[in-house]
């Protein structure tokens, strides 16, 4: 999250210098946060409509760039709240389906293929229970935890008070291990 924050003030020149039509700094924002972007759509409505999300983010910067206030947030936060509002509009036509990134993989190497193909299982578990999570509780999963926001973030994002997306990850995460706990049970009694 420190490097995040340590290129917002980089970020808001970057953004003041796209409002004066520099094609250098345009490319430089869209370098630093597509991937994120890109992930966070890709998290929430699923590989057919991600990159349409993303291409819109930054359509919608490159033609009101004068949007951005950094008085009330840092450029990948306002960026995010882009990707929402498209994101919002196409989720009931993406039939509420979402594909994790496989980047977001534990990064150890099992010793065994054994290993090998339950670590695969248990995160492939893990992977439907977030992609069945409505989602109001899936957002908040995929910013806060898998995206490593922090409350205040995705508050912003969400344009939500911060004790909402608390309560929302509790309830996120006690649906997720009530999920998951199910899941165990019918794979050991069949």
């Amino acid at each position: 999250m420190k490097a995040m924050e340590s290129g917002a003030g980089d970020d808001a020149r970057l953004v003041r210098r796209v409002r004066q039509g520099d094609e250098d700094a345009f490319t430089a924002l869209f370098a630093a946060h597509h991937a994120a972007i890109h992930r966070y759509a890709l998290q929430m409505c699923g590989p057919a409509t991600a990159d349409d999300v993303v291409q819109e983010v930054f359509l919608a910067l490159l033609r009101q760039a004068d949007r951005y206030d950094p008085a009330r947030g840092a450029v990948r936060t306002y960026l995010y709240g882009i990707a929402r509002h498209h994101m919002l509009k196409r989720l009931p036509a993406a039939g509420l389906e979402s594909a994790l990134d496989e980047d977001d993989e534990v990064a150890a190497v099992p010793a065994t293929a054994l290993d090998d193909l339950s670590r695969a299982e248990a995160i492939d578990q893990v992977r439907q229970a977030v992609q069945s999570l409505p989602p109001t509780y899936r957002e908040v999963v995929v910013l806060c935890e898998l995206h490593e926001m922090d409350y205040e973030t995705a508050a912003s994002i969400l344009e939500c008070p911060i004790g909402t997306v608390r309560s929302r990850l509790h309830r996120a995460r006690g649906l997720l291990m009530t999920k998951l706990v199910a899941t165990r049970r019918a794979l050991v009694r069949g």
